[in-house]
C-alpha cells in the first residue's frame, strides 16, 4: 500500500528542517515568516507521528537528539532531490542555473581551471559556482561535492563516476637563481646533492612520479629539504630559488615562457598522467552540473588544458 505526505507533514518537515540548521525555533520562525508558535506545534506533531524526540529543549537552546540527527540528513537527502528536480523541470533542460560545488586541486584550479569556469559563468549568469580547493584524495563516503577534478587514474565505483579529460606532462622545474646556486642535477642520483620542495599531505611528503634509467615509472622520494602543503606557495617557493619541484607542464608553463623557471632532468619525466572530472553517482544530475562535465570534455578534447 503506497503512502501519501499530506501538505501539513510536508510543512513539518519544511519547518524542522529550518530550525534545525538555524538551531533556533525563533530564528527559523524568522525565515520562514511565521510565529514561533507555529514552529513549535508543528515540529511535536512531526515528533508524534514520528513516535521520536527530535530535539533537546531547554530555555535557552535547542539540540538535535540522535534520531534527529538521522532524520535530519534523510530530509536534506529528499527536499534535495525535490529541489533538483524543481530546477530541471524550470530550466528544461536548456540553459545551466543553479549552484555547482566544485572540488580543485589547489595550483591547477587556480591557473588552469577558474579561468574556464569563469568564463562559463559569464555566458550562462544563473549558473554559480561553490568552488573549494585541497589535494586530497577523494573519499567516496564523504563526497561534498557536485565534481571534482583530480590527477591519476581513477575507476568508477558505486559512489563515483570519473572521466579522462587529458594527459598531463610532469616536469622538475628549478629557477635560474637555484641552479646558479646549487648547479644543475643531470642524472637521477644527483638530486640526492639537490634542495627538493615535496607536497605534504596526510602527516607526510609525497613522493614524485619518475622514469628511471632502465625506463620505467617509479615512486621516487627524494630527501625532501622543504614541505609545504599548498601548491601555490610550493611554485612560489621554487620561483624564488629554494628548491625543485615536480608539477604538470601546463601549470608551469607561463612561469618556463617567462624565464623564470627552468626544465630539468626531461629523461626522468614519467609516461602522462590522466586528469580526471569526478562526480558521485546519482540518478539525476542538474542541467548545471551536465553542461559542466561535457564543456571540461570538450575542452579538453581541444587541449585546453595542455
Amino acid at each position: 500500500m503506497s503512502t501519501v505526505i499530506s501538505t501539513e507533514s510536508f510543512s513539518s518537515i519544511v519547518h524542522f528542517v529550518t530550525a534545525a540548521n538555524s538551531g533556533s525555533f525563533t530564528e527559523a520562525a524568522e525565515q520562514l515568516g511565521i510565529s514561533k508558535s507555529t514552529i513549535g506545534k508543528s515540529i511535536q506533531r512531526l515528533e508524534h507521528n514520528l513516535g521520536v524526540t527530535l530535539f533537546h529543549r531547554t530555555t535557552r537552546k535547542i539540540s538535535l537528539t540522535t534520531e534527529g540527527e538521522a532524520y535530519l540528513a534523510s530530509c536534506q537527502s529528499a527536499l534535495q532531490t525535490l529541489q533538483m528536480a524543481e530546477m530541471a523541470l524550470r530550466s528544461k533542460l536548456t540553459e545551466p542555473s543553479g549552484t555547482v560545488r566544485i572540488d580543485l586541486p589547489a595550483a591547477f584550479g587556480r591557473s588552469v581551471m577558474m579561468p574556464v569556469l569563469m568564463d562559463m559563468t559569464k555566458r550562462y549568469p544563473y549558473l554559480k559556482l561553490t568552488i573549494t580547493f585541497n589535494d586530497r584524495i577523494i573519499d567516496p563516503l564523504d563526497v561534498g561535492f557536485d565534481l571534482a577534478i583530480r590527477f591519476g587514474p581513477v575507476k568508477d565505483t558505486t559512489d563515483l563516476i570519473a572521466r579522462k579529460l587529458n594527459n598531463q606532462h610532469l616536469i622538475i622545474c628549478a629557477s635560474p637563481a637555484y641552479i646558479s646556486n646549487f648547479g644543475t642535477p643531470e642524472t637521477l642520483a644527483e638530486l640526492a646533492n639537490h634542495r627538493c620542495i615535496l607536497a605534504w599531505r596526510g602527516g607526510a611528503p609525497l613522493s614524485w612520479l619518475i622514469r628511471d634509467e632502465n625506463g620505467k615509472d617509479i615512486r621516487f622520494k627524494p630527501a625532501p629539504f622543504h614541505q609545504i602543503s599548498d601548491g601555490d606557495a610550493m611554485i612560489d617557493a621554487c620561483i624564488a630559488g629554494a628548491g625543485l619541484i615536480q608539477f604538470p607542464e601546463a601549470l608551469l608553463r607561463p612561469h618556463i615562457q617567462t624565464g623564470k623557471l627552468v626544465p630539468l632532468l626531461a629523461t626522468c619525466n614519467p609516461a602522462p598522467t590522466e586528469l580526471n572530472v569526478i562526480w558521485p553517482r546519482a540518478r539525476h544530475l542538474l542541467p548545471g552540473v551536465r553542461f559542466i562535465i561535457d564543456e571540461l570534455i570538450t575542452l579538453a578534447a581541444k587541449n585546453a588544458f595542455e
